[in-house]
C-alpha cells in the first residue's frame, strides 16, 4: 500500500500545496472519472477498464459505492445491492466483496481509488433519484465500516458528491461520515469534498479540520471555462491547502448538455487540464462522458451519451493526460509554484488564455499557449543563467528543441497556430542540464 500525505515542510515555497507518499516522493494525481465503476461493470470488465487506465498513466480513478443512478435500487452486475433496506447500517457483505475486489484490482496496478462513499443525493436530493437516507447516526456508522474495511487499501476519501450543503443537517452529515472514515481507518487516508459544478468545497469545508485538499468542479457548461481562476481563488485562500479540479469538462459530452452546441473534444480537455494545473493545481481529474456512465448499446445514456465505453477508453484526450503528467515529472515537483509574472504580453481571456508555472528555484518555466499565438517572456524575471528553450506538443508528448537564449526579453513564436493548436513552452537553466520535456524524471 502506498499511502498519501499532505507536503508539509514550513518555510518551503510549496508548504501543503501538493500530495506526497510517506517516502516523500511527490504524487501526480491524475484521476479519471469511473463514477459506475462499481454498480455497472463486471469484475473482467472492471479489469478491462483499470488495466487501461494504468496503461495510460492515470494515478488515481474516481468511483462511487453507493451510486447515482439507481445505485439502492438496481443491483450490480451479480444482482446485489449495496445496502439491505436502504439502511446505511446494513451494508450487504456480497456487493461490497465485490467493492473489495476493483479496489484489490486497481491496487495492484499502482492506482488509488478516489471513493465516494455515497452520491450526494442520498443527502441532499436536490435533483436526481436519491432517496436521502442519511442522518449524522447513520452517517457516522457507514463511515466507520468503510474506514475499517479499506483501513488498508489505497483509496482516497471524497465525500459530497455534486450537491451542495445548504442547511445545517447536511453540514452534519458530512462531518459525521468523515469522523466515522477516521475512526475506522485510524486516519491513513486523505479526504476531500466533490461539490457541484461552479463550485469548489473550500465554499463549505476549507477550514474543517478533516479536509485534507480542496476539489472544485469547473463543470460543462462550456467551452473555455476559466477553471484557472477557481484553482487561483483556492490557491490563495488561508489556511493552506493543494486543490485541484477534480471535474472538468468531459470529453464526448454535449456542450451544456445540448448537442447543438456541439460536443467537448480532446482540446477542450487538455485546456482544462494544462490551464488547472499551471495555475497550481497538484493534479488534474480528466473524464469522458460515456465512461463515468459506462455507457453500452441497450442501456439508457444519460445526457446524450453515445459512445460505447470500450471505444471511448481510445478518445485521444485520455492519452493526452499522460503527457501532462510526464511533462510536470520531467522537471523538479517538488518547487513547482503558478506564476503569471513572467508574461510580457497579455494573458489573454476565453481560448487564448496563457498560463505560467516555474520552479520557485528558478531552474524552470512551462507556459501553456492554447492556441499557439506569440508570446513574450521576461526570462530575467527568473533565470540567472542562460535559457534552453523547447516547445512540447501537449497533442503527441513529443519535444522540440528551440535553441539557447540570454536572460531577457523575448518573443517565441510557436511551430503552428490555431484553435486546437496548443503548445507548452519549455524554458529551462541551461546549467541545470535537465532531460527532453516530458521524458526524464527529474524527482
Amino acid at each position: 500500500m502506498v499511502r498519501l500525505r499532505v507536503f508539509n515542510k514550513e518555510g518551503h515555497p510549496c508548504h501543503k500545496r501538493f500530495l506526497v507518499t510517506e517516502k516523500g516522493k511527490p504524487f501526480f494525481y491524475l484521476g479519471d472519472t469511473a463514477w459506475e465503476l462499481f454498480h455497472r461493470l463486471s469484475r473482467g470488465e472492471a479489469d478491462y477498464y483499470l488495466k487501461d487506465r494504468a496503461l495510460k498513466g492515470f494515478s488515481v480513478v474516481q468511483a462511487v459505492v453507493l451510486a447515482e443512478f439507481d445505485g439502492l435500487t438496481v443491483p450490480n452486475k451479480y444482482g446485489d445491492l449495496p445496502l439491505l433496506e436502504n439502511d446505511p447500517t446494513k451494508p450487504n457483505e456480497s456487493y461490497f466483496q465485490h467493492v473489495d475486489y476493483i479496489v484489490e484490482k486497481a491496487s495492484s496496478l499502482g492506482l488509488h481509488v478516489g471513493m465516494l462513499p455515497t452520491w450526494g443525493d442520498k443527502v441532499n436530493k436536490k435533483w436526481g433519484k436519491g432517496p436521502e437516507i442519511f442522518d449524522p447516526k447513520n452517517a457516522l456508522a457507514y463511515g466507520e465500516f468503510l474506514g475499517r474495511r479499506y483501513r488498508d487499501e489505497q483509496v482516497i476519501w471524497i465525500l459530497g458528491g455534486d450537491r451542495p450543503c445548504e442547511t445545517e443537517r447536511h453540514f452534519e452529515i458530512w462531518r459525521a461520515m468523515a469522523e466515522g472514515l477516521h475512526r475506522g481507518d485510524g486516519g491513513n487516508h486523505l479526504i476531500t469534498y466533490h461539490p457541484m459544478g461552479g463550485i469548489s468545497s473550500s465554499q463549505f469545508f476549507h477550514s474543517e479540520h478533516w479536509l485534507d485538499f480542496n476539489m472544485l468542479q469547473s463543470g460543462h457548461s462550456a467551452r473555455n471555462l476559466p477553471n484557472y481562476k477557481m484553482v487561483e481563488h483556492d490557491y490563495a485562500l488561508k489556511p493552506t491547502k493543494p486543490c485541484l479540479d477534480g471535474e472538468a469538462r468531459y470529453e464526448d459530452h454535449p456542450i451544456n448538455w445540448d448537442p447543438k452546441n456541439g460536443w467537448f473534444n480532446d482540446h477542450d480537455v487538455r485546456q482544462a487540464a494544462y490551464w488547472a494545473v499551471f495555475a497550481g493545481a497538484f493534479g488534474h481529474t480528466y473524464g469522458c462522458h460515456d465512461i463515468w456512465q459506462f455507457f453500452e448499446p441497450g442501456c439508457t445514456p444519460v445526457s446524450h451519451a453515445r459512445t460505447p465505453w470500450r471505444e471511448a477508453l481510445e478518445l485521444p484526450g485520455a492519452s493526452q493526460m499522460r503527457y501532462l503528467r510526464n511533462l510536470i515529472e520531467s522537471r523538479p515537483m517538488a518547487v513547482r509554484i503558478p506564476d503569471q509574472s513572467i508574461l510580457v504580453s497579455d494573458f489573454g481571456e476565453t481560448a487564448d488564455h496563457v498560463q505560467s508555472t516555474r520552479g520557485a528555484d528558478g531552474s524552470y518555466v512551462f507556459v501553456y499557449i492554447p492556441t499557439g499565438r506569440p508570446v513574450c517572456v521576461r526570462l530575467d524575471n527568473v533565470f540567472k543563467n542562460k535559457v534552453m528553450a523547447s516547445w512540447y506538443d501537449p497533442r503527441r508528448g513529443k519535444a522540440e528543441s528551440i535553441g539557447e537564449f540570454a536572460s531577457e526579453t523575448r518573443t517565441f513564436v510557436p511551430p503552428s497556430s490555431g484553435m486546437v493548436e496548443d503548445w507548452v513552452l519549455v524554458l529551462d537553466d541551461s546549467e541545470k542540464e535537465f532531460g527532453e520535456p516530458g521524458v526524464e524524471i527529474a524527482d
